[in-house]
């Protein structure tokens, strides 16, 4: 069972998901509070007598006393293991970039439908990723815009908003593919870069869409484009080695700087 602590100010509908989630066989909910000090407060309370953690915090973005920015960077510190989903009424950028600055894995609405919910709490609790319709355009949104030279940087006095948290985990080789599908490659192109078969290649594509929570192959290739006019060094262009020869065979396999 997947145990869920939801964090919300408005008594009508915290009571609301809680039983709607109660309703799914393979949630439980864990614990309920008002706001973030509450949460924390809960969270300090149960631990202490040696309860488990929740396994995802759904925190409203916007409450009184604490908000859920504020919580969700404070249970990252000191509760590592718990996954944080973000469910409020905006969709504001600002909003959406401080989310993703604390480490929130999802970014839903609340006027998500139950069965999505669900579905990206059974997804962040594997340390997948989930954000709902809409909001990865406003993610792209908050990225640098990008000029037509590809030249133009965001003006030095705004801050560089942060790569979101799913990107930066893909490892080494699925970032390649992402970077890749930015540039417009096919499988077939991204295998013969790569040293890759396309069947792996297409593994790779598809491990990328559930862990970035991204419904298709077009969102994944717009989001690189963008992240990818940051420059930052984890999402580097890829460099390969070149294919070195077996002094016994020249057809050996080639050998890469990027083992995965």
């Amino acid at each position: 069972m997947l145990k869920v602590l939801i964090v919300e100010d408005q008594q009508l509908i915290r009571e609301g998901l809680t039983a709607l989630l109660s309703l799914e066989k393979d949630l439980t909910i864990w614990g309920e509070a008002e706001n973030g000090q509450a949460a924390l407060a809960l969270l300090s309370q149960r631990s202490a007598d040696g309860n488990d953690l929740p396994d995802v915090a759904l925190l409203d973005m916007r409450m009184p006393v604490m908000d859920g920015v504020a919580a969700a960077t404070i249970i990252n510190q000191r509760y590592p293991t718990i996954n944080i989903l973000a469910l409020t009424t905006f969709d504001d950028d600002e909003l959406i970039a401080q989310a993703m600055a604390v480490g929130a894995k999802g970014y839903l609405l609340k006027d998500t439908p139950c069965e999505e919910l669900a579905m990206a709490i059974r997804s962040i609790a594997k340390g997948y990723s989930h954000f709902g319709p809409g909001i990865v355009e406003k993610m792209m949104g908050i990225l640098p815009a990008v000029s037509t030279s590809g030249t133009s940087p965001r003006p030095t006095e705004e801050p560089m908003p942060p790569i979101p948290p799913a990107v930066a985990a893909l490892t080494p080789r699925e970032k390649e593919v992402f970077i890749c599908i930015g540039e417009g490659a096919s499988n077939r192109e991204i295998a013969q870069q790569l040293y890759l078969s396309e069947g792996t290649v297409k593994n790779h594509v598809s491990s990328i869409l559930s862990r970035l929570g991204l419904r298709d192959r077009t969102q994944v290739a717009l989001l690189a484009q963008s992240i990818s006019e940051l420059s930052q060094p984890e999402l580097s262009q890829p460099e390969l080695s070149q294919p070195e020869l077996s002094p016994s065979k020249e057809s050996k396999s080639k050998i890469f700087k990027t083992n995965q």
